[in-house]
């Protein structure tokens, strides 16, 4: 392993089902709960956070951008007690930890090294715990305050591309870039906030499908990896 401590950032719509528009998939979150199970048997220390696009979107309703934003961030806590419930049934031990007031332990940086290093899967929910910051953010300053040596992002595709390989059959894939390629080009893979933050603190970032994770942490060349000018 490459790696002894990842960031590993879920969209909400990674719960989902093959066909399901809405909602949380039972065999999508075991999906990604043996497949990070797998990788923490190897040693590996993992944090997630998670999206909540699955189950709510604030611009599609007409309501100012703050309690949009909270809306959003309740929708990350339902899906990761979704998640913790799938690793619980596959016998892998992991804890969540919030950034708002709910009904599991709120985030606390001590707290969240103690259960990284005592081996336990962490999920982060409730994004930053503050309006206008993308859980995109919340990812790249989590991965920052525990210190993980790189934050992956799990998407539908295999890596970064000049444009959507899934509308545009002549895409072409970046297999690296740098963070003021990433800007300059204003490719869509994560929010200028998180670029930015990344880009400052040195934070690589590593775009993969999420049946590419153990390949990316085993060194596999898999992806688009981001990182320094």
């Amino acid at each position: 392993m490459i790696y002894r401590r990842v960031l590993l950032k879920l969209s909400g719509e990674a719960l989902l089902g093959p066909s399901q528009p809405f909602g949380i998939d039972p065999l999508s979150c075991h999906h990604i709960a043996t497949t990070v199970q797998e990788i923490a048997s190897l040693g590996v220390q993992v944090a997630i956070v998670i999206g909540g696009g699955n189950l709510f979107r604030g611009s599609k309703l007409d309501m100012p951008r703050v309690p949009a934003d909270q809306m959003g961030m309740l929708a990350t806590l339902m899906n990761a007690m979704a998640l913790h419930q799938a690793f619980e049934k596959v016998s892998c031990p992991s804890h969540i930890l919030s950034a708002i007031p709910s009904f599991v332990d709120p985030y606390d940086q001590t707290k969240a090294l103690h259960h990284l290093t005592q081996g336990n899967v962490l999920i982060f929910a409730g994004g930053t715990g503050n309006p206008y910051f993308t859980t995109d953010s919340a990812a790249a300053l989590r991965a920052l305050e525990i210190d993980a040596d790189v934050l992956i992002k799990a998407t539908k595709v295999d890596g970064i591309y000049n444009k959507d390989p899934l509308k545009y059959s002549g895409a072409v894939k970046f297999d690296h870039l740098t963070y003021t390629d990433v800007l300059a080009k204003q490719l869509q893979v994560m929010d200028l906030a998180a670029i930015a933050l990344c880009l400052e603190r040195k934070m690589p970032i590593r775009v993969v499908q999420m049946q590419m994770l153990k390949a990316a942490i085993c060194g596999e060349a898999v992806g688009t990896l981001v990182e320094g000018d």
